[in-house]
């Protein structure tokens, strides 16, 4: 039996095939213009790749959900972020995740459930959309920010609004300020509107960080400083919706199915 999560997001579109004890295979791609059709390719590639016709479940999540018209289910970021950490690391009890439109911060209780959340999906400041443009306007790419950042001292960088920040770091750039502590400077604020989200929910226990932008070891360095403790951050990082979709449907399937529930539900 396997079941597909997919996760569709604003800038990559996630996918895992499962089934039941383990991830079989996950595979992302650029959502592009149509999430309805890089769901699909997605649905479609990760099956050819382990030889199937057809899975057993398909739950879609993600802001491009709504499009999915092929899923079986279809079930909130928040929701299956919850599940996606729960099973990777049942210790877990809150989430950090920094995507590309939105951030949030996720509480969890010891099964696994939300038991509150906050989100930012009205303004781009902590979002990897935040720091893809201002990064622009250093002339880098968003894949130099650690190198760029390491080792230098963070200038402050006052405007939380996108468009105003480009303007500050032009001026400060006119004004001989290396790229370096701009981009330390743009780390700290982005993980300064991060930190005033996990503020506003009761945290009893480790954390996680995922997201494409915890793949940057200098913003994760950033937000464990002013947490106070160290962030699980795993590898599999920005597959985390897709996965917990994934565990949704194999427990929506396996519900039905008495003898696979027993041997094979995670909890």
């Amino acid at each position: 039996m396997y079941t597909i999560g997919i996760d569709s997001g604003s800038v990559a579109t996630k996918g895992v095939l499962y089934d039941g004890t383990r991830v079989v295979d996950r595979l992302l791609v650029p959502t592009g213009w149509s999430p309805r059709d890089s769901a699909r390719a997605l649905r479609e590639a990760l099956m050819s790749r382990s030889g199937l016709q057809t899975v057993d479940c398909l739950v879609g999540t993600g802001y491009g959900r709504v499009t999915m018209d092929f899923a079986d289910k279809l079930v909130t970021e928040i929701t299956c972020h919850g599940r996606g950490i729960h099973t990777l690391n049942p210790a877990i009890r809150a989430l950090v995740d920094i995507g590309g439109q939105d951030s949030k911060v996720i509480a969890l209780d010891e099964n696994g459930a939300v038991r509150e959340f906050m989100m930012n999906d009205k303004c781009a400041a902590g979002t990897g959309r935040f720091l893809q443009n201002t990064l622009t306007h250093l002339g880098e790419d968003i894949a130099h920010l650690d190198a760029l950042a390491e080792g230098a001292a963070a200038e402050k960088i006052t405007s939380m609004c996108t468009v105003f920040a480009e303007s500050e770091i032009v001026s400060l750039l006119a004004k001989g300020v290396s790229k370096g502590a701009i981009a330390a400077g743009i780390v700290e604020s982005v993980t300064e509107r991060v930190a005033a989200l996990l503020g506003r929910v009761r945290i009893d226990g480790a954390v996680a960080f995922t997201g494409g932008v915890s793949s940057s070891a200098a913003v994760c360095r950033s937000l464990e400083r002013r947490l106070g403790s160290p962030l699980y951050r795993p590898e599999c990082a920005q597959y985390i919706g897709a996965m917990g979709a994934a565990v949704i449907a194999w427990r929506e399937v396996s519900a039905q199915s008495p003898a696979f529930e027993t041997e094979y539900r995670v909890q």
